[in-house]
């Protein structure tokens, strides 16, 4: 399939409702659910949350003192920040973050629009699969994050074993790849992609224990 492309102001509004429904998803979890392990190793929903809202919370000067704090790591700062900020912000505090920020102009370095969206619904998907939610990520917003992450620059950044495997997503007409096929939601796919484990019984096909916890 093509890469499925939007306007400037198109993908903003994508960026938009995107968060707009994931701060109604936070808002309406009960407060044990907070406490949830996500599909990001270490986390739970609340670390997840305060990550996700980081770029809206951080100025560019905080930003750059704790990259500098981490040592260049920002893989270290960012689990860092998210722990120190989960257990010091409520869920209602982190919930307003986003609601508030949905037309935020933050971009990931070097990632554009796309990232920024990608950044919202992978990390969307990383609370809703383990809380057993069923949010389906609509279509048009999976196909422009599909298409991201399966650029040579994103398949780099993730490090995923995709070799000698199809992806082939059976709610959406999507497939990448070659090979043996590995089938199931276009939104699972996108998650085996970013290298996630996934929940038993979401993936079929001979490669899904591979993508599976």
């Amino acid at each position: 399939m093509a890469p499925s492309s939007q306007t400037g102001n198109g993908i903003r509004d994508t960026i938009a409702a995107e968060r707009r429904d994931l701060a109604g998803v936070l808002g309406s979890l009960p407060l044990p659910a907070w406490d949830t392990p996500t599909l990001c190793a270490g986390w739970r929903v609340r670390e997840l949350a305060a990550h996700i809202t980081m770029p809206f919370r951080y100025s560019g000067a905080r930003f750059a003192v704790e990259l500098l704090k981490a040592g260049g790591n920002f893989g270290a700062m960012a689990d860092r920040c998210a722990r120190r900020d989960a257990a010091a912000l409520s869920p209602a505090e982190l919930t307003a973050a986003l609601a508030d920020n949905v037309h935020h102009p933050w971009k990931p370095p070097g990632g554009g629009l796309e990232g920024a969206l990608t950044h919202d619904v992978v990390h969307g998907l990383d609370a809703t699969v383990p809380l057993g939610i069923g949010r389906q990520v609509p279509p048009g917003r999976l196909r422009i994050v599909l298409a991201n992450v399966t650029g040579p620059k994103s398949l780099r950044h993730f490090g995923t074993d995709l070799a000698g495997v199809q992806l082939r997503a059976d709610d959406l007409d999507w497939s990448f790849g070659s090979g043996t096929p590995l089938t199931g939601h276009a939104q699972d796919l996108l998650l085996a992609v970013c290298g996630r484990k996934l929940p038993a019984g979401l993936l079929h096909g001979e490669p899904a224990p591979r993508f599976t916890s």
